[in-house]
């Protein structure tokens, strides 16, 4: 096999990269991230199945073979795909419109709504479009994601009180709740806030304490990621041995035991067309999310992650949960940390995490009847704080106040109005944030500092300048949207200083020209000839001025392109003239 023909494989088949390198210790390190992982993995599937609004054993149908496809394809070594907590109720959302919760048709479409997720993914890698990723803002992103751990804590009371309540927003939720207060359950309620306050000690006290066994702080932290399984095994005997179920105690009943069925969900197009955009939206999320964490961790180990191959690894995953009965996934935050830090060295960990959830569901599943739903409310409830930041608003609110206000909105339409809204206000203020500031580049007036050949803002440093000459600096590739911003700045500017004679148009940040730049660039020369004053650019890349030697502007410019800012300035000082006395 050629070089070339080993390069693609590889690309396509990141596996293939790393595996003939595979040694005897890296099997040893994966083999007890896997078993890790698992324990972890078993109560977060049967949880967020919970959340998402469908059986018990879906959730650990969505642990498997999407974590196999993505071994296949994706790029990150350590990254762990899964059901998340945002994803799920996501989905949870989008599937309660278009079915009722516990029928056929509500399995149905959270398998078809997998298959389009993944398929949207891997329409996106094939056209190479990863960078997408960068058009949506992280801080608005964080607000939809705090709003939304909000939305999944209140969801999960209902199950610690007891009680049936439903609602898409916050407002829905504590109407609903309120109404069917009146039937909370004891049981329920002792058994729930029992397993949150043990969860939240485990994360703050329960290492130093494991630590006292003579173990490591690494080691007691991986002990304490076990501490759900200690809730679940607990409220599994007493709700069995004090049959908590005949006292009104909701339990996850019946577990099919066995693997998944593999094969294409039956559908229609009308489906289709209803969970599209959801499918999209929760595409987006999942996948900005996992690329955030992949980066992450891939930083820690030099290492680097593709993130158009990312979008085939993850859109494989989400076929493979769509074709085995699952519900979209994406790639876990807690999970791959806990994955990373336990010493996975490569994908093969998630193979094995996949195998023992396969082993769970064949074998454990007959034990879990009495698991009260309340401790998986808990266990969400818990795993959920981590994703409330509220702290992201006074940091955007210190930083810029455009991030602050689009991040707000975010939070209080998602709360207000549900995740679906949520996400699409999310995505729409962040392409309104993109084009804000595109719109408005940072235009300085810049002059010499003396003794020296650079060049600085007027409003920040003390420098030379001339008023037959003004030197202006934009930060920013000029393009449709920005344009007009630019030559309006150069017209007050002219109007301002009657003895101007020279603009100079300092290019060093200018990366690209787009044709509704050039055409107003076009313009500015036109009427700044007319008025008698000199255009001249400087300091222009290489790429750029390729551009503009294409399409002519190189000759029409009424003045001169200079190597540099400080060769234009010292030569134009010298000849204040304007173009027509030039002329």
């Amino acid at each position: 096999m050629s070089s070339s023909t080993r390069t693609k494989f590889t690309r396509a088949l990141p596996i293939i990269g790393w595996l003939g390198t595979y040694t005897g210790a890296a099997l040893q390190r994966d083999l007890v991230a896997a078993a890790v992982v698992t324990v972890m993995l078993i109560p977060q599937s049967l949880a967020y199945a919970l959340l998402a609004g469908l059986p018990a054993e879906v959730g650990l149908y969505a642990s498997i073979v999407p974590l196999i496809a993505y071994a296949l394809f994706g790029t990150s070594r350590t990254l762990s795909v899964g059901p998340v907590a945002v994803a799920s109720l996501m989905s949870a959302a989008a599937l309660g419109q278009v079915a009722v919760q516990g029928s056929a048709d509500y399995l149905l479409a959270a398998a078809l709504l997998a298959l389009l997720s993944g398929g949207f993914l891997l329409l996106m890698g094939l056209l190479q479009l990863g960078f997408f990723a960068n058009f949506l803002s992280h801080p608005v992103i964080s607000g939809f994601i705090t709003a939304s751990g909000i939305l999944i804590a209140f969801s999960q009371l209902r199950h610690l009180l007891g009680i049936s309540a439903h609602g898409e927003s916050l407002p829905e939720l504590v109407h609903s709740m309120l109404k069917s207060l009146s039937q909370w359950n004891f049981y329920a309620l002792v058994i729930g806030v029992t397993v949150v306050l043990f969860l939240v000690w485990a994360r703050s006290g329960a290492v130093h304490l494991i630590q006292r066994l003579s173990l490591s702080r690494q080691t007691a932290a991986l002990l304490v990621k076990a501490a759900p399984v200690v809730g679940v095994i607990a409220t599994v005997f007493l709700a069995a041995s004090l049959d908590l179920e005949s006292k009104g105690v909701q339990v996850v009943g019946e577990i099919p035991s066995g693997l998944p069925s593999l094969g294409l969900p039956h559908f229609s197009w009308a489906l289709v067309e209803q969970l599209f955009w959801p499918a999209v939206m929760i595409s987006v999320i999942g996948y900005v999310e996992s690329v955030s964490v992949g980066k992450t961790l891939a930083a820690k180990r030099r290492q680097k992650i593709d993130m158009n191959q990312e979008l085939i690894g993850l859109g494989s995953a989400n076929v493979a949960a769509g074709l085995s009965g699952g519900f979209p996934v994406t790639g876990g935050f807690s999970r791959s940390v806990v994955n990373f830090d336990a010493g996975a060295e490569t994908q093969l960990a998630s193979v094995f995490t996949a195998i023992g959830i396969a082993l769970s569901a064949m074998f454990l599943t007959p034990f879990l009847y009495h698991l009260p739903k309340a401790t998986l409310a808990a266990t969400i409830i818990v795993a959920v704080l981590s994703l409330v930041d509220f702290s992201i608003l006074k940091k955007t609110w210190r930083f810029s106040r455009s991030d602050f206000f689009a991040v707000l909105v975010t939070i209080l339409v998602t709360l207000l109005f549900g995740v679906e809204v949520g996400v699409s206000c999310g995505v729409l203020a962040s392409v309104i944030l993109f084009l804000f500031r595109t719109s408005k580049p940072h235009i300085a007036e810049v002059g010499l500092v003396e003794g020296t050949e650079h060049f600085r803002n007027i409003q920040r440093h003390k420098v030379l300048t001339l008023p037959q000459i003004i030197s202006i600096r934009v930060d920013e590739s000029l393009m449709f949207s920005n344009a007009a911003f630019l030559e309006e700045r150069i017209y007050s500017d002219v109007a301002t200083n009657p003895q101007v004679r020279h603009i100079i148009l300092m290019c060093s940040a200018i990366n690209e020209i787009d044709w509704s730049a050039l055409e107003t660039l076009e313009s500015i020369n036109a009427q700044l000839r007319e008025a008698g004053i000199c255009l001249h650019l400087s300091e222009v890349k290489g790429p750029v001025m390729d551009s503009l030697e294409r399409c002519g502007f190189v000759q029409e410019i009424s003045g001169r392109i200079f190597f540099t800012q400080y060769q234009a300035f010292t030569e134009l000082r010298n000849n204040y003239a304007g173009c027509v006395e030039e002329a």
